[in-house]
């Protein structure tokens, strides 16, 4: 049970849920419950950062982090940067809410907002190149089926639009060629898609590291090798076949990994689009402080 004093916390939740009614009945319940629970709402890009900095300064001990995954990135990364002792709570709000579903991170806002109650437990992050995500970067036909989902299709379709936009858009798939390097590890060549997680899914449910825990101190590596049947591998990653997929995939844990693409290559870090030749991953062990479920899949005791 926690303390009085400690049972205070700040909501920092995406605009789009401003009017959210399931939210706001949550956050009045916790409230009765005892919490002192404060909002504020992200209006423009930079916000949940700046929200981020002004709670660590007025001395909140736990944040809360409302909206899809991208919303869940930004704040943990702007918590990992300020080094923070601070816990954060999921508040699963996206279209796909991929970190927080692998987690067993309830969807129903007043599940996820019980959280509160259950002691927070340090997890790793990874890093690329300076920018930190809670979840997963992929890179290839994987990011840009992501990137070109439209918002209007997510909003209708939910996590089925990933799927469908990737459908759609076979006739554009192209490898790409890759130098891969890390501790007692390499492979180069051509590949489709490339995951390196934290967590375990991206894009809506497609599960590229069905082994990634997020207290192992590692990043889970999974390159998908372009092979003759294209459309085949592709029809098995886009239809969540783990079992089909990984037995093509190139797989590895690792500390660090670098990435050497000569012609480019697109990458996506829970939601935030980048570009890059060369990168560098590696592994943040035990760089925030979550509150998971006691029993969550993505804990390794």
């Amino acid at each position: 049970m926690l303390e009085v004093h400690e049972r205070k916390a700040l909501l920092i939740l995406h605009g789009k849920q401003a009017l959210n009614a399931e939210v706001r009945a949550a956050v009045e319940a916790r409230r009765k419950d005892g919490w002192q629970l404060d909002v504020r709402v992200t209006w423009e890009a930079g916000d949940a950062q700046r929200l981020v900095s002004e709670a660590l300064q007025a001395g909140y001990p736990t944040l809360i982090a409302g909206g899809g995954d991208g919303t869940l990135r930004d704040v943990a990364e702007a918590m990992a940067q300020a080094k923070t002792n601070a816990s954060l709570v999921l508040l699963p709000l996206g279209t796909a809410n991929d970190f927080a579903c692998a987690a067993g991170v309830p969807i129903e806002p007043w599940a996820a907002l019980a959280l509160l109650d259950v002691p927070a437990q340090p997890i790793d992050l990874g890093e690329a190149d300076g920018l930190v995500f809670l979840n997963m970067a992929t890179g290839g036909f994987g990011s840009n089926v992501t990137a070109n989902t439209s918002e209007d299709l997510k909003r209708v379709l939910g996590g089925a639009a990933y799927f469908l936009t990737g459908l759609t858009r076979f006739a554009e798939v192209q490898s790409s060629f890759g130098r891969f390097s890390g501790p007692d590890f390499h492979w180069e060549g051509e590949f489709l898609a490339l995951g390196i997680g934290n967590g375990r899914q991206a894009g809506g449910g497609h599960v590229l590291c069905p082994q990634a825990w997020v207290n192992d101190g590692l990043l889970d590596v999974c390159i998908v090798p372009a092979a003759t049947d294209v459309v085949g591998t592709l029809g098995t990653f886009l239809s969540g076949g783990i079992n089909g997929l990984q037995s093509v995939a190139i797989s590895a844990r690792l500390a660090w990994l670098e990435v050497d693409a000569p012609q480019g290559l697109d990458l996506n870090l829970d939601g935030e689009p980048m570009e890059s030749r060369k990168l560098r991953f590696a592994a943040m062990p035990a760089a925030l402080r979550v509150h998971l479920p006691e029993n969550s899949p993505l804990l390794v005791s």
